[in-house]
């Protein structure tokens, strides 16, 4: 309820009655809250030693992950802040497909740090332009100053970002098998045509999950695997070099719609109806046996009669197909998808298959479309249980886009915190020239983004303060040459490494250089992360006002008519 009007006067409603209002600082401080509250439930799952967590839906189906994205995926919230920190992990996911935990953890900091200055009654409107000075200037320096080319036709250079993408993930005991899953899925699907560079991991590097065996028998198959079986017992299941016909239309006679109604007077008009039906089948085989194609494929149905039609002329029928199946056989096979069997003709059969074969695994027959030629990939996960194979098929996604990411940006970034550390320092050193009250809220920018090291330490069981006090001091004696030290994620340590030079203070052996321990995140990932953070950030504390009220009639609530 709004009230106005004159002092003295009747107040005038102007919201209904069950509508709940928020507004002002209370607003902002709920908003931080809730970003802080989202930030806490996955800051465990970061880093090397990161924890799972095992979700459970009301049905009893579990999720068991440690990627931020999918946790907070299965997790229902009801407050409006904490729904659109959810939205940003999605965001990240979508864009880099890696970084989901970093990017909450940082954003929940970054919205912490603004606590301070709205109690001191700083406008939001001054934090927030102090939060966007400092992503300029982060990404900046993160673009020109704290990151190294690579070179994409290098194996070994790509393989190190890929081990740094999977070293806090499941896969990371069959690391190089995943490596190696990863680089060749995206080397298959990366395409250049009429000068545009494309590699659509969504559309064309599907992953089929098979139960049984174990993690070590995944593998890349060049090629499209499809969990079906031949129509036809006769048919044949091994083709090499077949020829390929692909269709969306159906291979039995078309029904009429429900409510046509057909009067036979003579037992001679059924029968020529039926031999109508047969008519136009054969007719369709014909159209199809004429192009003397090996194998077809349809997304519809296929009626018994073109089954036998199809197994005298020696061709092998898969039915019942998805759409996007399809479209990745008709990469595989370079065969066009006709609409209609009149309309087929030899431009339409695809000759680029090697090999057709359909194998039994498990329980279950599948059939390998597979050409050494094609630029689509399926990956086939097996493992011992459905969980276990859903948090493979999450890490390989992962790995996948990192190498995708890599080769579309050739840029890397030290990891475990140095880049984080190292933009720190440069914002905390840049803070001292800005003027006003701008510089303390730039400041905090810096303070949020140790949280990262912070928690990697914290995630092992190091010690944290001591820890991180000496990465900063390292940072500070040399930025220009220590922006690659961070936090050994594994120890939650600096490692020691012998220095004679290094003077007697007791952080003088406090080395972790990304040199050596080799971990590298794609430069696109990290700016992504920091871009989403403090655009969330200053999203929500631009954020005075809630009004949460009901729009719609309840079903038995009468609307009570005025007098």
């Amino acid at each position: 309820m709004l009230r106005g009007g004159m002092p003295g006067s009747a107040p005038i409603i102007v919201l209904s009655q069950n509508t709940k209002r928020e507004s002002g600082h209370r607003v902002q401080l709920m908003n931080i809250n809730a970003a802080k509250t989202i930030a806490d439930v996955i800051r465990t799952s970061l880093g090397p030693r990161a924890m799972l967590k095992m979700l459970m839906d009301p049905m009893g189906g579990i999720v068991l992950t440690n990627d931020g994205n999918a946790i907070l995926r299965e997790i229902t919230v009801k407050h409006p802040a904490a729904k659109s920190m959810i939205e940003i992990a999605r965001t990240q996911d979508e864009e880099t497909g890696d970084g989901t935990t970093s990017v909450i953890v940082l954003a929940g900091e970054i919205m912490a740090e603004a606590e301070q200055f709205l109690d001191q009654n700083i406008h939001p409107t001054i934090i927030i332009q102090a939060y966007r000075m400092a992503l300029e200037d982060m990404i900046e320096w993160a673009e020109k100053k704290f990151s190294k080319p690579v070179d994409v036709k290098n194996e070994t250079q790509l393989a190190t970002v890929v081990k740094s993408c999977l070293a806090t993930k499941m896969l990371a005991n069959y690391m190089d098998l995943a490596v190696k899953i990863a680089l060749d899925a995206v080397r298959t699907i990366d395409v250049t045509k009429h000068g545009y560079h494309e590699i659509d991991i969504k559309r064309y590097c599907r992953m089929e999950k098979i139960p049984g065996g174990s993690i070590e028998d995944s593998s890349v198959v060049k090629g499209v695997v499809l969990n079906k079986d031949i129509v036809h017992p006769k048919m044949r299941r091994r083709i090499e070099k077949p020829r390929v016909i692909l269709l969306d239309c159906q291979l039995e006679y078309k029904k009429g719609e429900s409510q046509t109604s057909i009067e036979i007077m003579k037992e001679e008009d059924f029968s020529r109806a039926l031999e109508q039906e047969e008519a136009t089948i054969r007719k369709q085989c014909d159209e199809i046996i004429a192009l003397k194609p090996d194998l077809v494929f349809t997304e519809k149905g296929i009626s018994d009669l073109a089954q036998h039609f199809l197994v005298k002329a020696g061709i092998t029928a898969l039915r019942r197909l998805k759409k996007t199946d399809n479209n990745r056989l008709a990469r595989v096979t370079g065969a066009r998808i006709a609409h209609d069997t009149t309309d087929l003709t030899e431009e339409d059969v695809g000759t680029l298959t090697d090999l057709f074969e359909i194998k039994k695994i498990g329980d279950e027959y599948f059939a390998f479309v597979t050409s050494e030629k094609t630029t689509a990939v399926t990956v086939v996960i097996r493992g011992p249980s459905k969980d276990i194979m859903n948090e493979v098929e999450r890490n390989i996604q992962d790995a996948v886009n990192c190498v995708r990411n890599v080769l579309l940006n050739p840029r890397v970034v030290p990891g475990a915190g140095a880049l984080e550390m190292a933009l720190a320092h440069a914002l905390n050193e840049k803070s001292k020239s800005i003027e006003g009250v701008r510089q303390w809220p730039y400041k905090a920018v810096a303070r949020a983004l140790e949280v990262i090291p912070r928690t990697l330490i914290q995630n092992c069981g190091g010690s944290t303060i001591r820890q991180l006090t000496a990465l900063r001091a390292k940072h500070a004696q040399n930025a220009d040459k220590n922006w690659t030290w961070g936090i050994d994620g594994v120890t939650g340590e600096l490692n020691e490494v012998k220095d004679p030079d290094a003077s007697k203070s007791w952080f003088s052996w406090a080395k972790t250089d990304m040199n050596t321990l080799n971990i590298w995140d794609p430069l696109a990932v990290r700016i992504q992360v920091l871009k989403t953070a403090i655009e969330t950030s200053v999203m929500l504390l631009r954020i005075d006002d809630i009004v949460s009220g009901t729009k719609k009639k309840d079903a038995n609530s009468e609307a009570v008519m005025p007098e």
